[in-house]
This record gives C-alpha cells, sequence and structure tokens, in this order.
C-alpha cells in the first residue's frame, strides 16, 4: 500500500525556508529550526523538508471560506447570502460594498504565496548540486509554475525578482519590487518550469497526495489555454504592467490553444495513477476522499488534527474560527436550517433538523447564497446526477438526538403526522404545475419561508424562491462526520462547529476533458474520438450514472440505481460553444472556486454574470429579484493588498504605479 504523507507546514522563519521534517512510516514528522543554510536543501531529507511546507501550505489557501468567497461571490454561481459581511457584499460588484484594494479577499493568494516561491527558489538552486533525485526537484519546479499561474491569472504581472534576481532565491528581506508582465511570467516561469515538471514527475505520485505527471499536466495545459485567450483578447480587456499582446517566444494564440488541447488529450491517453471515477456521487462523497480523479488537493485528516494543521479542543475536534489552515469554506455556502421550527405533541414547538456534524449539515455561516439561474442551469435534475451530488436539497428529521428525544411527531401540511427521520423540509428541483402556497403563519412556513404542496406532507421551497435566507445547501464541499455515534453506538450530533476534515480538491481529472473541448472550440485540430462534443460527452455520460441519492426519500444517500447516460448524451448539442462549455464546467465543478478564473479567462464575467436572479433576505421574500451588476473590464484583476504596497519602500508615485489601475 502507498505511503500517504500529511504534509505539515512549520513556521516559517528569516529568510523564507521552511521548516524541516523526518520521514516515518505514515508521516512526515515536524522539526522546526531557527535558521536554514542553503546547503540544507542539497540533501534528500532537506529537499523533503521543504517540499512538505509547499504542500501543507496549499492548506492556507485551499477551504479557506473567504478564498472561496472572492471566487465565487460575484459570478453567476453566487451572490452574498442573508449573513454576509463586507467580505461578501464587496466581492458581489452589485453596490451592496464596494470592492477596494483593503477588502479583496484575493490577499489570502497573495500573502500565501511569495515566501513559499522563494523557499522552491531555494531548493530548485541547491537541489541540482546536490545528490537528489530528479523528480523531487520536479516537485518544486511544478509548485513555482503553480503559484505564478495562479498569481499572474489573478493580479496580472507579477514579480520573477526578490532582490537577488529573476528566479533566484534571495535570503535578505527585500522591500523594493518591480512587477514583470504578463508574457514574462508564463515564458520565464510557468511554461519552462511545468515542462520540466511533466518530463521528470513519475507517472505515479511518490505518496499519496504528491504531485505526479498529471499534475503537472493538467496546470500545464490550462495556462497554455489561459495565455491564449490572454493573447488574444476578444473583448479588449486592459492588461497591467501595460505591454503588447506579444508572446517572446514568437507564438499566437492559435498555437497556444493546440498545445492545451494537444495535453490535456495526451493526459487522458496516458492517465497514470489517476481517471475519471464511475459516478459523479464517487467524486464528492465523503467515504471516497484521495479518489484517483483528485490530481491535487489540500488535505485534511480526521486521524490527528495536528498532522491535519487543525484546531482540536479536548478530545473532540472542537470550535474553529473560521481562519487558516482550518478547512471552513463548506460553511460558507450553508444556510441556517437549524432555524426551521414544527409542532409537536410531546415539546410544542421544535426545531426539527438540528445542527449535526454530517456531511448533508454540518455549521452554517450563511455567507454566500447560489443565484437561482446556477440552479437552473442543471437541467433535468432527474436525470443529470451532478445536482444530487452537488447540493443538499432535503433535510431529514433528527430531533431525537438533538433536545427532544421524546418527539415522535410533527405536523406537517394538513396536520400530516412527520415521523423521525423523515423528510421535513424540500427544496424542489423543478418549478411544480400547481403554485406552492406560502404563508406568514408560522405553522404553514416553518419559520424560514417555507410552503406547502397538495402531494407533500413536508413543508416545499419551489427554485424560483430561492432566497439568500434559504437555499440549497453545498453538500459537496461538507463535512466528514465526526464523533456522530457513542461509545455505546448511539447516534450523536457530534461537533457540527469543528472544521472539515476533508481534503479540500485543487485539480481534478475531469478538468482535461472540459480544457480539451475549450481548446477544440477555440480552433485546435482534435483527434479522431476527441472532438469537444466527445469529450464533454465522457463527462455528461457519467453524469446520468446513479447509484445512490443524496437528497434520499428515506435517508441521506440512499440506493438509487438508474442510468441516463444516453438521455444525456442525446441533448448535448451538435455544436459546441465557449458557452455550453461554461455551462458543462458550472454543473461539473460548481462552488469549487474556480468560476471567477473560467469568466475572467473567457471574458465572459460581465456577460454571464452581470445580472442575476434570487429572493430577499426575509422569510416573507418569496419573489425573485434581478439584481444588477456593475464589472467593468479593469476588474478582470484583483487588487495587489493595500498592505504590502504600503509596507514598500517607495515614492507615493511608485506606490501608485504598482497597485492595477482600477483600485489606485
Amino acid at each position: 500500500m502507498k505511503t500517504r504523507y500529511h504534509f505539515i507546514m512549520a513556521a516559517l522563519v528569516g529568510c523564507g525556508l521552511a521548516a524541516a521534517f523526518t520521514a516515518c512510516s505514515d508521516v512526515l514528522d515536524e522539526q522546526p529550526r531557527t535558521i536554514y543554510e542553503p546547503g540544507f536543501f542539497k540533501t534528500d531529507k532537506g529537499i523533503e523538508g521543504g517540499l512538505a511546507s509547499l504542500y501543507a501550505n496549499l492548506r492556507n489557501v485551499y477551504g479557506n471560506g473567504y478564498f472561496l468567497n472572492i471566487n465565487e461571490t460575484g459570478t453567476d454561481e453566487y451572490t452574498y447570502g442573508q449573513s454576509a459581511d463586507g467580505n461578501f457584499k464587496d466581492a458581489d460588484l452589485s453596490g451592496a460594498g464596494s470592492l477596494t484594494s483593503s477588502s479583496s479577499r484575493s490577499d489570502v493568494l497573495w500573502n500565501n504565496t511569495f515566501t513559499f516561491i522563494n523557499t522552491v527558489n531555494g531548493i530548485i538552486e541547491n537541489a541540482e548540486e546536490g545528490d537528489v533525485a530528479e523528480s523531487k526537484i520536479a516537485e518544486a519546479y511544478f509548485f513555482r509554475a503553480f503559484y505564478y499561474f495562479n498569481l499572474v491569472r489573478t493580479f496580472g504581472g507579477v514579480p520573477l525578482d526578490f532582490g537577488s534576481g529573476n528566479l533566484q532565491f534571495n535570503a535578505t528581506p527585500s522591500r523594493t519590487s518591480v512587477r514583470n508582465t504578463v508574457p514574462e511570467v508564463y515564458t520565464q516561469a510557468i511554461f519552462p518550469d511545468l515542462l520540466k515538471a511533466v518530463q521528470n514527475l513519475p507517472d505515479e505520485p511518490r505518496a499519496t497526495g504528491a504531485a505526479a505527471k498529471n499534475t503537472a499536466r493538467k496546470f500545464l495545459a490550462e495556462a497554455y489555454l489561459t495565455y491564449g485567450w490572454w493573447l488574444e483578447n476578444p473583448k479588449q480587456i486592459p492588461t497591467y504592467p501595460e505591454c503588447d499582446r506579444t508572446d517572446p517566444d514568437g507564438h499566437n494564440a492559435a498555437w497556444y490553444f493546440q498545445q492545451a488541447y494537444d495535453v490535456a488529450v495526451a493526459a487522458i491517453e496516458n492517465p497514470g495513477a489517476y481517471g475519471l471515477c464511475d459516478t459523479y456521487y464517487d467524486v464528492t462523497r465523503y467515504t471516497n476522499d484521495r479518489n484517483q480523479e483528485m490530481l491535487l488537493f489540500a488535505d485534511h485528516t480526521t486521524e490527528s488534527a495536528q498532522y491535519s494543521g487543525m484546531t482540536e479542543s479536548g478530545s473532540s475536534w472542537g470550535y474553529a474560527g473560521g481562519s487558516s489552515p482550518d478547512n471552513f469554506a463548506g460553511w460558507m455556502a450553508n444556510w441556517n436550517y437549524p432555524t426551521m421550527q414544527m409542532e409537536s405533541e410531546e415539546d410544542g414547538w421544535i426545531n426539527p433538523v438540528q445542527r449535526e456534524a454530517i456531511q448533508p449539515l454540518g455549521r452554517p455561516w450563511i455567507r454566500m447564497a447560489p443565484c437561482i439561474d446556477a440552479i437552473e442551469n442543471f437541467g433535468d435534475k432527474s436525470k443529470d446526477s451532478r445536482y444530487d451530488a452537488t447540493f443538499t436539497t432535503v433535510y431529514h428529521a433528527n430531533w431525537e438526538i438533538g433536545a427532544n428525544p421524546n418527539v415522535q411527531f410533527v405536523y406537517g401540511h394538513k396536520d400530516a403526522k412527520i415521523y423521525r427521520g423523515e423528510v421535513v423540509l424540500r427544496f424542489l428541483d423543478e418549478e411544480p404545475a400547481k403554485a406552492v402556497s406560502y404563508s406568514t403563519t408560522a405553522r404553514k412556513n416553518g419559520n424560514v419561508g417555507a410552503g406547502t404542496l397538495d402531494g407533500y406532507k413536508e413543508y416545499v421551497i419551489n427554485p424560483e424562491a430561492i432566497s439568500r435566507l434559504r437555499f440549497p445547501a453545498i453538500y459537496k464541499l461538507g463535512m466528514y462526520p465526526l464523533e456522530t455515534t457513542s461509545s455505546t453506538g448511539q447516534r450523536q450530533l457530534g461537533s457540527p462547529n469543528g472544521p472539515i476534515a476533508r481534503p479540500y480538491n485543487i485539480a481534478k481529472f475531469s478538468e482535461f476533458y472540459l480544457i480539451g473541448a475549450e481548446a477544440a472550440v477555440k480552433g485546435a485540430s482534435t483527434k479522431s474520438g476527441f472532438s469537444a462534443r466527445e469529450l464533454l460527452n465522457v463527462l455528461r455520460a457519467r453524469a446520468g450514472k446513479w447509484t445512490h441519492k443524496v437528497n434520499g426519500d428515506t435517508q441521506y444517500c440512499e440506493e438509487y440505481a438508474a442510468d441516463y447516460s444516453a438521455d444525456l448524451v442525446a441533448e448535448t448539442p451538435a455544436t459546441i460553444t465557449i458557452d455550453y462549455i461554461l455551462d458543462e464546467r458550472m454543473r461539473e465543478l460548481f462552488g469549487e472556486g474556480f468560476r471567477w478564473f473560467d469568466l475572467t479567462r473567457t471574458q465572459t464575467w460581465a456577460e454571464k454574470a452581470g445580472t442575476y436572479r434570487i429572493c430577499g433576505s426575509k422569510n416573507t421574500d418569496w419573489t425573485p429579484e434581478t439584481v444588477t451588476r456593475t464589472i467593468p473590464a479593469s476588474y478582470y484583476l484583483r487588487p495587489i493588498p493595500q498592505g504590502t504596497i504600503d509596507a514598500f519602500e517607495m515614492t507615493d508615485e511608485e506606490r501608485s504605479a504598482y497597485q492595477n489601475p482600477a483600485y489606485r
């Protein structure tokens, strides 16, 4: 069995090199040091320590709810929820807040990147002089390209020189900086490093969660695709620092689209240790975490809070406050389902759904709400399993393990009795033929603004009534069950306020099909069997295969066998467009933190997300309103964090010139 490493970040000190770790049979043990001389990275032990810090740093970004917010809120997937603060209202660009260099949560990425790029520079400079396996040095090359790719597509051109020269390790702090242009970052850092990584990384990772050849291929294909769009610039989106849209290597956009296609197809034909899961349910269910589809993830585990970088309180996972390295992204788009109230014979009005530490429930923060149009984009939800495996749409009674163990049933529609374990609230998949009846009477709305409909004894909410207060929660990011049974085997609520002890996905094998299809639509020559439509239909056929229902009538994740693959394939249009690919990317990757990158890459952000529909923030808001966003072309770049610019030793004019123009 392959060794599984829990990559743990040690304290960063001095020159930005990471603390060392010593491998044992299952984990990497932390051994902090106060100072590191470069020769440390000429040894295999030193390289493994440096690499461990790079993997651990992924947890500071991925799983951070505020980083999820800045890449989702303000897109056609999400808007701000009823309890949102400025972090979310600012990102929405709908007038509820204002996005500035001090409020943009893209600072999560900026602030957790440059120190680690310097660590990579130290590894590469010194490891190549020592007796270190080339495959491990390739992991460092992968990370440097990965970091720079995230930076350049978020902020535009960024510095390659930290004070000692381009891509050189800097041993002394520097308080000056010069930004390179976008083409310089791609052609000097991203592409050369990823090509080295593809060449020298193994087909199978050296440990579960480590980078392998197809991990690098995924980001190389995506970088080629993104840079091709940047060169083409169909909507004339400005860049910064200002420069000609000319490739230093002499290639045009079409060449890069072809490279993106070729790399994606090469990965599909040579999967190595990776591949698609059999069903989409297998991708999102916690029991199948670290599956063959996950190319890169920020790891967390229930085996040890220490080796997961998590908060631990006593013998339980305790209360997490919403900061890295905890994984708390799944809280953001979880509505406050425990506020429901229904009437019982024994205890009067009770909360039929208690906050429980299981994947469909967990901790509600109500910061992000899905737009109605995004919900409707999933099409026929009885056939496409991706909707069911993405959202929690039914809520089962669990009061017996909470404050009301003696209650036998509660009253539902027309005084129907709803017993333990049965559904008490359902978000309908489609608009019903007969309108849902909404009432301001608590007995008829469950205290959350739900309604009633003949044929259902539970409360129901139709798609057009999805609001900032109540909405389908994001099941796919939900928590691993924590302490849900007692020592006697009795089910209990567990620790729903604890951090989410699951790996957070960063890259999946399924993305090769989406990247290849997009490159084909942009003009890449295709191979037989790998047209845009054929690539998408691999994912759509899988989406039609059901083995379970997350939102079952009798229990969460009940067994259910159905195959609508042929139907979904037949419904795929003959001509694939970028709009259709974006719709398919939403269905496949909804809510995972990729949407802003998709819309800015394809220059469709204003077009796709300029308006959205949702109901208001009160439990009596049942009529959707259309909200307009202001998305200027200059916002296609995020602001450099103001604190960084203020700390530079520069003139005021130089500081202003360093910032992206929209945020000065």
